[in-house]
């Protein structure tokens, strides 16, 4: 996919359907035979809803190709890609993966309009990997009225940790509420006299973060001496780092998306402060945050993690980062291989792959909606160990656990064991 492409205000993928390869060396009498025994089983068996039949599994995304938060356009890319290589595998049971991803620019309104086209137009099976807190909001009502999976949401929201009001809805990652618990219960730990200034996106997203801290610090929220909330269409924050160095705060929550963080490092350097920086697992990519911002000015940051990390030495001859660099090469090449971004994708759509296989010929929503409550231990190849994808139909957080890491030179160092990112900190 060429950068020019990602700039199109809307990005249609089509995946036309191939015979699928013969796979043994049959005579061409017994091929016939065996592909059309294949086919008359495929027609009885088969259960299907809108997007789906024997030949193909229609699957639907809305992404911000262009923006503010353009830079998550590499989730889309990833996606097509990944679903182009089991296209050329043979498909999923012989079906093939036909992809429709449209760009909202990150405008809700336009999410709501390209979600229903999705729905109602292109009558997509499901709809996967979205991006966006507020933006998946918006449709959240609408899809599951319609009844149609809205799942691995590219937004941590713990409001897709609802089944009871949400049956349709799921995340993927642990939810930003639980991360900013671990943060203040680090915090607690580590520096309990913190004077606490806190940036956050004044949204769902930056919202969550900081409700999960102030649960975290229970009694302790007095820490918190001073709060700035950005909208995502200003252009700098710098004024924003400045008032809260001057509010006496020793402690910074960085709860920025990637390209507002990196000016938050810079900004914190220039104006030679030098908090006890905390900075949100999605800005914490070393390629696209940290070295735009200046590796010195990292130094000592403090995150969480749940992925490897492909520029770290300490995974090159990892199989799963191996897998994922050999993958990138060959289907998404103009992505930099060190976006954590990229890799988190890349984990998602490998899930969604896992659940189409245990749908097996049953490809009902309402199946689809089953089988990803019922993930056991399943393991991407961007996971750290210890970090597996477990659901249930009561327990709609397919990931728990987070790694805390601090930044040290030119790469993130482990602090302590795996913790889950719904229990205290010990």
């Amino acid at each position: 996919m060429s950068a020019s492409t990602l700039r199109q205000q809307e990005i249609r993928r089509v995946r036309y359907m191939q015979r699928p390869s013969r796979l043994l060396e049959l005579s061409a009498a017994t091929a016939l035979l065996a592909s059309a025994t294949f086919a008359t089983s495929s027609l009885a068996a088969g259960k299907y809803d809108p997007g789906a039949n024997d030949s193909e599994i229609k699957i639907g995304q809305t992404m911000s190709y262009s923006g503010p938060n353009s830079p998550f356009a590499v989730i889309g890319t990833i996606y097509d890609g990944y679903f182009r290589k089991i296209n050329e595998e043979g498909g999923i049971r012989g079906r093939k993966i036909n992809f429709i991803s449209y760009d909202d620019g990150f405008n809700p309104a336009k999410t709501v309009e390209q979600t229903r086209r999705l729905i109602e137009s292109d009558q997509v099976l499901f709809t996967v990997g979205s991006l966006g807190t507020a933006l998946q909001l918006a449709v959240q009502k609408y899809m599951n009225g319609k009844k149609v999976p809205q799942l691995f949401i590219n937004g941590s929201s713990s409001r897709w940790e609802d089944p009871e009001h949400f049956p349709w809805t799921m995340g993927f990652v642990t939810s930003y509420r639980s991360e900013g618990r671990v943060y203040a219960r680090m915090l607690l730990k580590e520096k309990p006299d913190a004077k606490i200034g806190i940036i956050y996106q004044n949204d769902d997203y930056g919202r969550d973060l900081l409700r999960g801290v102030k649960e975290g610090l229970g009694e302790r929220a007095s820490m918190i001496v001073a709060e700035e909330s950005f909208d995502i269409t200003e252009p700098t924050m710098d004024t924003h780092i400045v008032k809260l160095k001057a509010s006496g705060a020793d402690t910074l929550f960085d709860f920025t998306p990637p390209k507002f963080a990196a000016q938050s490092i810079r900004k914190v350097a220039e104006i030679g402060w030098h908090p006890f920086h905390v900075l949100n697992t999605v800005s914490s990519s070393i390629a696209t945050v940290l070295k735009p911002a200046g590796l010195e000015n990292a130094e000592g940051i403090v995150s969480t993690a749940y992925l490897k990390d492909a520029s770290d030495p300490r995974w090159d001859s990892d199989p799963g980062i191996v897998k994922f660099k050999a993958f990138v090469q060959k289907y998404a090449p103009t992505i930099n291989l060190n976006d954590l971004i990229a890799l988190n994708a890349y984990d998602e759509v490998q899930t969604i792959v896992h659940v189409l296989e245990q749908c097996g010929d049953d490809l009902t929503r309402e199946n689809v909606m089953r089988q990803v409550a019922n993930i056991k231990d399943f393991h991407p190849d961007g996971q750290l160990p210890g970090i597996d994808i477990n659901t249930s139909p009561t327990d709609y957080a397919p990931m728990e656990n987070l790694q805390i890491v601090k930044f040290e030179k030119d790469h993130w160092v482990p602090l302590g064991a795996v913790i889950s990112g719904q229990s205290e900190l010990h």
